[in-house]
This record gives structure tokens, C-alpha cells and sequence, in this order.
């Protein structure tokens, strides 16, 4: 076990000194601007600083505090001391990767068990980087016991993947998208915010009353936009599929009603905008433990999907993440278990997509299954139970046995694992956004960037 003990005020003596080593990196910067909200973009911003005198993001103040306190606190005196006063000069920055050296040396008894340090900082190249001075109350008695290991700090940067679609989303031409029935102030509002973007150019259909109330609620104008009245939610569904049909928009999104009414108008209204491929929908989740993005399928559309459906729904995710960005996405269909077994059926189905996957029924991308969760998810969890797949720890794409189960990892992942989530309906002539009223800005225009990414960089060969 690791033990820690202190220097007792009377064992002390002058003169003697103590020394601390750390390499300052990017998550420390990250961690202490955090714990501060210190925004400063010197800190928290690599673009910035890489313009401006130091050329990289620098070591906060706290930093180097925090490894006199270390010092002290652990080594010299250890435990039980107990800071009194402290002064410190900074004489030149410390930058990423930079290795501080601190050095503690006691330079004074004093009464009432009180020590007088000094401390000097120096980088690698032997610099000096900073100098102070220390007031400690030394320890009375001595102290040895076992070290009590600290908590785990993990750096949850919700929402930057999502951050990036949008930026690469913003390269291209704006969406023309029918917004269909925006009547209330959460839907209206994320049409207008993925307009400002230079995302979507939208066309508000649904009434016209009820639309400009919702404006109004917002504070928000509507010049400039297109309103194609419809007098209720139903009527709004079939109007957009209208547009869409003619090709005076090139997607949907829904508004205030029901996502029943937006996909019955999609099939349904004068032969809808169906194709040869089964709708699906796609959550796209920025799981911050997670080293990159996660695609979800289906969690909204099929209730319980065939073999043949889950073909399609297994290739709509692929077309999807290879417009996003993913070259050769990784499907990892799950079950319960990892073994194929005629009692639990989605294990079957799952060792069939492998095969079809294989044999050109699904293309675009590496298809495994079964794999339970865990060894989807985690490649140590597979080498554990002995299973070799080309999927296993790095999975692009869930596809889930059923609603039932997709629904739930999705929502766990977003509830327990901070995950943030956009998502689009495929499968149709033109790709569907169902916001949910759930969803904050983040979200809704991060479901407007994938639909322009689909629209705008549709892999040459779709199935």
C-alpha cells in the first residue's frame, strides 16, 4: 500500500528542501479553467491563442499553486500542515507540455510551530517560471498512514462532435425545408435558429395566425420567409409533402403535432415520398465517454422490424454516417447475447445482416452480429469472452433489435451518460427532421446540419 507521512515541526530543519515534477497538458488547463469558469481564451480556447503572443493555450494561475500546496501538503511538512499566508511571481508562462519543476526549501523557524518557505519553479529548458514565499503551520505530531487515492476527473465536453456537423454543415448551400405546422414557440424557434445559422431556408406551412403568434410570442420577425397556409396539422403534413413532391423543398421537418401525422403524409398523400427503402430513423449521439460520435437505429419509427426491414434500416445508418464523414462505418447489431441462438430471433437476424453484409446485400460498411452491448461497446469486454469482430470497441452504429430497445439505449445514453443527441428520418426522396419538443436549440440545429449533410454529400452509390 502507499503510505504518506509528515516532518513533525521539531524534526525539521532549516535549509532543507523538497521537490514536485508535473507536465502540464491540455485536460489540466481544461480542468482548472472549469472548476474556476474562467473563460479567458488564453485558457480554454487553442484557436485563439495560437494567434496571439504564446502561440498555445498557457497554465492557469491555480496551477502552480496547486502543486506548492501538493508540496506541502504531502512532503514538506506533509500531513497535517496547514497554510498560513502565500506570495507568488509569475516571471513567464507555462505552456502545454511544459514540464514544471518546483523546489520547496525552509528557510525559518519561527514560534508556534511556524515555517517560513521559499519555492522556485523552473520549465525544462531551466528557466525560471515563477518564485514565492510560504507561511505553513507546521504538524505537532507525527502522522504516517495509508494515502486515500483520489477521484477520478473526467472532462465532459457535451456537444462539441455535434458543434463540428453544424460547422461542416455550414459550407454548403442552405436546405430549403418545409417546416411543417411551427405553431408553437419551441418549433418555430428552431427553424429560425437553423435559418440564422445558414443552415435551412425555411418554409413555414401550417396557419398562418397561429404561426405569426408563435413569432410574436418569440419576439421574432418572419420577413422574408415563405408561409404556405394550411388551416390545420394534418392539412400542414400534406402541403409539405406537396413541396417536396414538386421539389420546391429538398427536406421536412416537423413542427407542433404529431410525428404520426408528418410520417402518414410521407407514405400516404398522393403516393407520398416513399422509395424502394423502408423508413428509418437515426439518432446521431455525442456521448462524451465515448471517443466519437454514435449512430442509433431504430429507436422511432419500426416497432418491431423484419429481416428485410432491418436490411434497409441497417443501410439507411450507413449512407447517413459516410455523409457525416465516416468512411467505412462499423455496424454492430446487437442482442442480448453474442451467440446465435433460434430462441432469441434478433440473434438470428443479426447473424444474417453479417451475411448479407458480406455477400453485397448491404454495402458501405463492416457488419457484425450479434453482440451484446458490452462487447459492442468495449473491446476489452469482447477479448474477454473470446469474441474476434471487426466492430467490437469501436462501433459507429447501433442497430437495435427493436424500437422498444433502441428507444432505450438512446434515451440512457442521453440521461445517464450525458449524451447529446440530433436525429433524422431516411429512407423517403427527402430526409425527414422529427424535433422532439424535448430538444433544446443544440439539438434541433444539429439535426438540420445532418440533413444537410445528407442531402449535400449522398454517397455516390447508394443501395
Amino acid at each position: 500500500m502507499t503510505m504518506i507521512e509528515n516532518r513533525p515541526f521539531d524534526e525539521i530543519l532549516v535549509g532543507e528542501s523538497a521537490t514536485i515534477e508535473r507536465r502540464l497538458h491540455l485536460e489540466d488547463v481544461a480542468t482548472l479553467a472549469s472548476l474556476a469558469g474562467d473563460l479567458n481564451p488564453y485558457l480554454v480556447d487553442p484557436a485563439f491563442a495560437s494567434t496571439h503572443r504564446y502561440g498555445e493555450p498557457v497554465a492557469p494561475a491555480p496551477w502552480a499553486l496547486a502543486l506548492v500546496s501538493a508540496l506541502i501538503g504531502t512532503v514538506l511538512p506533509g500531513p497535517g500542515a496547514i497554510i498560513k499566508a502565500q506570495a507568488i511571481d509569475f516571471l513567464r508562462p507555462v505552456g502545454l507540455d511544459d514540464v514544471l519543476t518546483i523546489t520547496l526549501r525552509v528557510v525559518a523557524k519561527r514560534p508556534e510551530r511556524d515555517l517560513e518557505l521559499a519555492f522556485t519553479g523552473r520549465n525544462q529548458e531551466g528557466r525560471d517560471v515563477l518564485s514565492g514565499t510560504a507561511l505553513v503551520l507546521a504538524p505537532a505530531e507525527k502522522i504516517r498512514r495509508e494515502a486515500v487515492g483520489l477521484p477520478e476527473i473526467r472532462l465532459l465536453r457535451k456537444g462539441a462532435r455535434l458543434a463540428r456537423l453544424i460547422e461542416a454543415a455550414k459550407a454548403f448551400p442552405a436546405l430549403k425545408v418545409a417546416v411543417v405546422h411551427p405553431c408553437d414557440a419551441a418549433s418555430l424557434a428552431g427553424a429560425l435558429d437553423a435559418r440564422d445559422l445558414g443552415l435551412i431556408e425555411p418554409v413555414l406551412v401550417g396557419p398562418e395566425a397561429r404561426i405569426r403568434a408563435a413569432a410574436e410570442k418569440l419576439g421574432r420577425g418572419l420577413d422574408g420567409l415563405r408561409l404556405v397556409a394550411a388551416e390545420h396539422s394534418h392539412a400542414a403534413a400534406e402541403a409539405g409533402v406537396d413541396l417536396a413532391q414538386k421539389g420546391e423543398v429538398e427536406a421536412l421537418m416537423k413542427g407542433s403535432l404529431h410525428t404520426d401525422e408528418v410520417l402518414g403524409a410521407v407514405v400516404g398523400h398522393n403516393g407520398g415520398l416513399r422509395t424502394d427503402r423502408r423508413l428509418s430513423h437515426v439518432f446521431v449521439m455525442d456521448v462524451p465517454s465515448y471517443p466519437k460520435l454514435l449512430l442509433i437505429t431504430d429507436a422511432a419509427v419500426n416497432i418491431a422490424p423484419t429481416l428485410a426491414e432491418k436490411r434497409d434500416i441497417a443501410q439507411n445508418a450507413i449512407d447517413l454516417a459516410r455523409a457525416i464523414g465516416i468512411d467505412v462505418p462499423k455496424v454492430a447489431v446487437l442482442s442480448a447475447v453474442e451467440t446465435v441462438s433460434p430462441k432469441i430471433p434478433s440473434t438470428i437476424d443479426a447473424a444474417a445482416l453479417s451475411k448479407m453484409a458480406d455477400r453485397g446485400q448491404i454495402t458501405g460498411g463492416i457488419v457484425d452480429g450479434p453482440l451484446a452491448f458490452d462487447n459492442a461497446i468495449s473491446a476489452e469486454a469482447a477479448k474477454t469472452k473470446g469474441i474476434s469482430s471487426p466492430v467490437s470497441g469501436e462501433p459507429d452504429i447501433l442497430l437495435c433489435p427493436d424500437l422498444e430497445s433502441g428507444n432505450m439505449v438512446a434515451k440512457q445514453l442521453g440521461y445517464l451518460a450525458d449524451g447529446e443527441a440530433s436525429g433524422i428520418v431516411l429512407g423517403a426522396r427527402v430526409p425527414i427532421m422529427l424535433t422532439s419538443r424535448a430538444d433544446g436549440p443544440a439539438a434541433r440545429a444539429a439535426s438540420a446540419a445532418l440533413a444537410v449533410l445528407r442531402v449535400r454529400c449522398a454517397p455516390k452509390k447508394d443501395a
